[in-house]
């Protein structure tokens, strides 16, 4: 059994992005792995000839007879995976080298950790490094905010999410990743890498611009639930410390400018105060 399955779902994606994608992971410094790539745009022929154009065993195509969406096919991704741990991993974006090799040697050395990720290197219509905060505890206060663990550079023990029959859930797409992880914040620990595991694609056709009004929705339904349900943490975000770099991350989800500071004020939509900051 592979060590790790790396799990990416397809849907009309650009050729020359998927391309980059593919060969990221199969030039990753970490060999044990199986590489599960699942087309939910069945009648998308190129895709089909650029997956196959691969040789390489490790990679596993799958395509589904109909779309069935993300939720769904991100589910069946981790219903086909052998490996002991699920590397996630979006179709338009690139692993650094060392990413998978950096995540293994962490989970194998910290068994209470069930959840791996690190920083994002923004590139495109956007240039940034997301710098995600390091230990569990802060990082599920962060949570009660916005989705501080980056999903398309996380890895998750399998074992997490079968023995709590935890799975993704199509009602809170397209931000089903954020509801994962809040699922998961009394069942498990996190973790985030200090250093850039994935390069991140932005461009004017991603997901979360295009279905931004969708987004806000079920961000805002899963931040309010895991405030009501963790009052311990939402009090500690009230005495958050950000610095002036990242204060312009406060965008949901690091890419939709929902949020915006002035006068040292969390405003939602520019005009309603929600949380005041207190900077180094």
């Amino acid at each position: 059994m592979p060590k790790v399955s790396v799990l990416t779902p397809i849907y009309n994606t650009n050729p020359s992005h998927l391309r980059q994608c593919i060969e990221s992971i199969l030039n990753q410094t970490f060999t044990d792995f199986e590489f599960l790539i699942i087309n939910d745009s069945p009648d998308n022929k190129e895709l089909d000839r650029i997956v196959l154009s691969y040789k390489d065993p490790r990679i596993k195509y799958i395509k589904n007879e109909k779309n069935i969406g993300i939720s769904a096919t991100r589910n069946k991704l981790i219903k086909l995976a052998k490996g002991e741990y699920l590397a996630i991993f979006d179709h338009d974006d690139i692993s650094v080298p060392e990413r998978l090799a950096l995540e293994v040697e962490y989970l194998d050395a910290n068994p209470y950790i069930g959840v791996v990720s690190g920083w994002l290197k923004c590139f495109g219509t956007k240039n940034d490094i997301f710098k995600n905060p390091e230990n569990d505890v802060d990082i599920k206060i962060h949570l009660l905010l916005n989705c501080y663990i980056a999903h398309t550079a996380a890895m998750i023990r399998k074992s997490v999410l079968i023995e709590n029959n935890i799975e993704y859930e199509e009602y809170y797409s397209p931000a089903e990743d954020y509801r994962l992880w809040a699922r998961l914040v009394n069942i498990t620990n996190f973790h985030n890498i200090q250093s850039v595991l994935v390069e991140y694609r932005n461009h004017q056709n991603m997901t979360t611009l295009s279905q931004k009004v969708k987004m806000y929705n079920a961000w805002r339904a899963i931040s309010l639930n895991l405030q009501n349900e963790y009052p311990a943490y939402y009090r500690k975000t009230k005495n958050l410390t950000f610095s002036k770099a990242t204060k312009f991350r406060l965008r949901l989800f690091g890419i939709i400018p929902i949020l915006k500071i002035k006068n040292d004020w969390i405003q939602l939509f520019e005009f309603i105060p929600i949380l005041k900051m207190k900077w180094k």
